[in-house]
């Protein structure tokens, strides 16, 4: 769609990113200064969608309403793999199947079918958005709803509520439902179901996809000029906040812990993804262990306390792996995999540091299997997210990596999608 001539005065870009643990807005101007940025907690679960919207209208409320009405253009990143089930309209069905199943459910009744669908590549394991969809839509066959339905991914769903229009898919969010980038089609047999109208129409990354539904701009408080981006994944995100070199790791320090670089050449391996933004083929994977683990034993004010106390030169002697459940999704794909959090030493120090230790070594292998996949090696590591807030386990990881890590906290996704916008809307190069 050409971008249409905005006739009211409008400089900024908007940023939208449905984390895991929350939800983050940035404002940017054209010459990419971060003029604010808010976040809040979710108001209900995180599986359900009315809360991400309902979570979005409250964090622009504390917008200041100045830079509200200046906002060109915005972009939404969401937890990739994160799936639900709508109508054309967006509303959802009642009960349980109006609930997303989240980024890090498994479904390993569905992998055999999910793997004969797609015929290898992202979409053809447990841990893919495939099996979630197959998942979805058999509830949906035994619980009697009606459809017809549409498969969406979190970020697709909010920008449809943006857009007033749910057809859209971006392509890095659809990667794990079977989308092709090379070849720009669904991959397998998947286009061939029954059910294959529920699938979305795919659309790159960046691309303007329209302006902001009337509903949606009067609870935003943000003209309806304003146009919506087709945003990307939360850890594409990042990574651009980031803005590596060549040879740059970024590693996302989140929830679950992700690891991104660039590749001259696309990449396919099982838990691995491989996308295209602004042009430039990322390569990358995601765990289901990460900073997730760590909140279960402790709370903010306890992780900066006891890791004061850790002596991250020497090592903890103890062999943790720091999964939230059972499976994982990279640097293995294996949905059996056991959490390994015992012993329980009677420090709070040194179970803490061997927590630190577990995802390092995650990390670590995380970093080698890109490179035997054939990805470059990664010579330096920009951390973002929470944990890079933690002088301590950057100590840790560079001993585990040896490789030199900068830790920058101060980059959010939502601030790469600001970026994104702005280059679609601002023409910011």
């Amino acid at each position: 769609m050409l971008k249409p001539d905005l006739a009211f005065e409008a400089d900024l870009a908007l940023g939208i990113d449905l984390g895991t643990s929350g939800l983050r807005l940035a404002v940017i101007d054209a010459q990419g200064v971060r003029l604010t940025e808010e976040s809040s907690h979710y108001p209900s679960a995180f599986e359900d969608p009315q809360g991400w919207q309902q979570g979005l209208i409250q964090l622009c409320e504390q917008l200041p309403i100045d830079l509200r009405q200046r906002i060109a253009g915005l972009a939404v990143d969401g937890t990739s793999g994160t799936l639900l089930m709508c109508r054309a309209d967006g509303s959802l069905p009642n009960g349980s199947l109006g609930l997303a199943l989240p980024y890090h459910q498994s479904c390993p009744d569905q992998a055999e079918t999910a793997s004969e669908l797609a015929g290898g590549g992202p979409a053809a394991s447990a841990s893919g958005s495939l099996a979630r969809a197959l998942k979805l839509m058999q509830r949906a066959r035994v619980e009697e709803h009606d459809g017809p339905w549409l498969l969406r991914h979190q970020a697709d769903w909010m920008t449809g509520w943006l857009l007033g229009d749910w057809r859209w898919g971006e392509e890095g969010n659809n990667l794990r439902l079977g989308w092709c980038l090379n070849n720009q089609h669904w991959v397998g047999d998947i286009a061939k179901q029954s059910w294959s109208g529920a699938l979305p129409e795919i659309q790159p990354s960046g691309l303007v996809l329209g302006t902001l539904a009337p509903a949606a701009a009067s609870r935003l408080g943000i003209p309806e000029r304003c146009q919506v981006v087709a945003g990307s994944t939360d850890a594409n995100a990042a990574v651009l906040a980031a803005e590596p070199g060549e040879s740059d790791g970024v590693t996302v320090l989140g929830t679950t812990l992700v690891l991104k670089q660039w590749s001259p050449d696309p990449i396919q391996g099982p838990g691995v993804s491989c996308h295209r933004v602004g042009g430039r083929w990322l390569l990358g994977g995601a765990s289901n262990a990460g900073g997730g683990v760590l909140k279960r034993y402790f709370n903010d004010e306890q992780l900066k306390e006891i890791s004061r106390q850790i002596d991250p030169i020497h090592s903890s002697g103890l062999h943790l792996r720091p999964l939230l459940a059972t499976g994982e999704r990279f640097p293995v794909d294996d949905p059996s995999l056991q959490p390994i959090l015992e012993p329980r030493p009677v420090s709070d120090a040194l179970f803490l540091q061997a927590l630190l230790e577990g995802l390092g070594a995650i990390e670590r292998e995380g970093w080698q299997r890109l490179e035997d996949l054939g990805a470059p090696a990664v010579k330096k590591i920009i951390s973002v997210g929470g944990g890079a807030c933690n002088p301590q386990w950057r100590i840790i990881r560079q001993r585990l990596l040896q490789r030199p890590i900068i830790n920058r906290p101060g980059l959010s996704a939502a601030l790469g999608m600001a970026r994104l916008a702005a280059r679609a809307v601002l023409n910011q190069t």
